[in-house]
């Protein structure tokens, strides 16, 4: 279901649509792969690889939801019947999520924050996978790709970071378009074409 549009026309369009207007048909076991080997093309000084991925598909979803939601209510028990629907189903709103998951670490010659960046070059990269195929996408980060009691569950190693969950399916809405910032107030010139 791959999408043909020229990068130009893409790039002025692309926007994600939120997580929970996905639905299904997500992607195959291969479209999710070809993905992830396109995401991988990103900068990388060191050929390092500072950073892997964690699949999330299938009913596998609806129980690390469910375990999230556990540290979320001991957390806050007066929670809300509505953000406890929510709680129960972060990896469920899209059929397939992806953590991009960074093993940045001190090198002789890398440094630390150059790793950390690749990984964010991945998740960017997967939202553009996953849109060249015709999905839908969205990278998020919410409390749990911070809260260490979540790693265990979520498969996330002792010294690594989430950079980012990657939320892929079939768009259920139209995506809407946002406001964007003015170049003048983002865009320093230095020089003497400035």
């Amino acid at each position: 279901m791959k999408t043909e549009i020229k990068l130009i026309d893409y790039l002025s369009t692309r926007r994600s649509i939120p997580a929970f207007q996905m639905s299904e048909p997500g992607p195959s076991k291969g479209e999710v792969e070809e993905m992830l080997t396109l995401a991988s093309r990103v900068p990388d000084h060191g050929k390092l690889a500072p950073w892997r991925f964690i699949v999330y598909r299938g009913e596998e979803r609806r129980r690390i939801s469910e375990e999230l939601a556990k540290i979320a209510m001991g957390d806050k028990p007066d929670l809300s019947e509505e953000m406890v629907k929510v709680e129960n189903t972060r990896l469920t709103r899209a059929p397939v999520v992806v953590a991009v998951v960074s093993c940045a670490a001190p090198h002789f010659k890398i440094p630390e924050w150059e790793q950390v960046m690749s990984a964010g070059a991945v998740c960017l990269n997967l939202v553009i996978a996953a849109n060249a195929h015709g999905f839908a996408s969205n990278w998020l980060t919410e409390w749990y790709a911070f809260d260490s009691r979540a790693y265990a569950i979520l498969g996330i190693n002792e010294g690594e970071k989430v950079a980012g969950f990657i939320h892929i399916g079939t768009p259920a809405v139209p995506p809407t378009e946002r406001p964007r910032p003015e170049l003048a107030d983002i865009v320093t010139w230095v020089g003497d074409d400035a």
